[in-house]
């Protein structure tokens, strides 16, 4: 018995056989099949976007769809993953940095040697106050009543070296300029006298000797402006600014 496939394609036969052809026929033929293959193009593209557009993310199949409009087998896929990886973050370490501690000279002993410098004189009472700090070519370190790095200083010497001595010779000349302080002599050495930091708040600043103690060094020799205030006068605390600048020694 004849399949319905093969009756089906008599049928189109005998009727095929009936059509007489017309002159225009081979003309209307090219005409037709190039417009269809336009529209055929531009379905394709259609249903390619719609099909792209309407599939779930992770997941895309290409297929074709027969003359017949039934869709054919899928030719690859990507199956959706069932599970998502969660990334954890990185580790911070929100543990603040340990400070450096700061340079110091550690133990002098009586103060009365540190960096390149030796202190022949300090006014009485005074003992080394067990704190310093030395930044190379700058350094200081101070004496006190009680020795307590803590405390109030009494006496503080401050030293530059090398390259730090412009700032000092920087600070001298601007003392000048503005007629602040005093040129004296201590020994063979030059000096310049002059009260820092006056304050417009009743403070009487503080009473200092810059020492030159060579070309590569210079000193800085303070009073506190409290200290000062136990003895009898401000040329008396030159003095003793003059005795200690002149027991300075340099190891330079």
């Amino acid at each position: 018995m004849p399949t319905l496939e093969e009756e089906i394609r008599q049928i189109m036969a005998d009727e095929t056989a009936r059509l007489q052809a017309t002159p225009d026929l081979a003309e209307r033929v090219m005409r037709s099949s190039r417009g269809k293959r336009k529209r055929t193009r531009a379905a394709a593209l259609a249903a390619s976007v719609a099909v792209i557009a309407a599939a779930p993310i992770g997941y895309v199949t290409v297929g074709s769809v027969a003359t017949t409009g039934r869709p054919e087998p899928a030719i690859s896929a990507v199956p959706e993953p069932t599970t998502s990886a969660t990334l954890e973050p990185p580790a911070i370490d929100d543990t603040p940095p340990a400070p450096s501690p700061t340079p110091d000279f550690g133990d002098l002993g009586d103060g009365k040697a540190f960096g390149h410098v030796k202190v022949g004189y300090l006014p009485e009472r005074l003992k080394w106050s067990n704190w310093s700090l030395d930044f190379g070519d700058r350094y200081t370190t101070s004496y006190n009543f009680d020795g307590d790095k803590n405390g109030f200083y009494c006496v503080q010497i401050y030293m530059y070296e090398e390259a730090a001595v412009q700032e000092v010779d920087d600070r001298i000349k601007q003392y000048r300029d503005e007629d602040d302080g005093e040129e004296i002599t201590v020994g063979d050495r030059t000096g310049y006298l002059v009260i820092q930091e006056v304050g417009e708040d009743g403070m009487k600043g503080t009473p200092t000797l810059f020492l030159r103690m060579g070309d590569r060094q210079r000193a800085e020799i303070m009073f506190s402006p409290v200290y000062a205030e136990e003895f009898s006068g401000a040329e008396a605390v030159s003095a003793e600014l003059k005795k200690i600048a002149e027991g300075l020694t340099s190891t330079l």
